[in-house]
């Protein structure tokens, strides 16, 4: 018999709803990224009862989900204060020929646009550790960047 005459709705053909990803390694996040994410559960929290329909709710909760667990797996960590790059620090570095500052913070609060890059990303693993007047290998070069300031 056709899958057209047996089957009883289209339910069982839509897409799965997944949980969404929780990027791997610890939960670090700044003072602010942890006011950042409380700021979200409360957002949607309250965004709650008011859901379009039910598929709009399961949305929200599945956020809910996510954050209630990046709250709950979050280590706030405070910056370096001893002049070396690590998780919080605001870092200007030239690379190819272009200086830059940006500050290195928690997956959740990354925002690259804004100079806010998670520690967790390739350019900022390369950085930490560094302190300013070195030059640091990256992607292939061994002169890649340059640290000129850590704050």
């Amino acid at each position: 018999m056709s899958v057209a005459f047996r089957r009883e709705s289209d339910d069982e053909h839509l897409e799965p709803r997944f949980e969404l990803p929780i990027p791997p390694g610890p939960n670090l996040v700044t003072s602010r990224g942890r006011a950042l994410i409380d700021e979200r559960i409360a957002l949607l929290e309250a965004s709650l009862p008011d859901a379009a329909d039910e598929e709009a709710a399961k949305r929200i909760q599945r956020d809910l989900r996510y954050w209630k667990t990046r709250r709950a797996t979050a280590i706030e960590t405070a910056a370096r204060t001893d002049g070396i790059v690590g998780f919080g620090s605001r870092v200007t570095f030239r690379m190819a020929g272009t200086e830059r500052t940006a500050t290195l913070v928690g997956d959740d609060e990354a925002d690259p646009a804004a100079g806010l890059l998670s520690f967790s990303a390739p350019l900022p693993r390369a950085l930490m550790g560094a302190e300013a007047g070195e030059t640091i290998a990256f992607n292939g070069r061994e002169d890649a960047i340059e640290v000129i300031a850590v704050g």
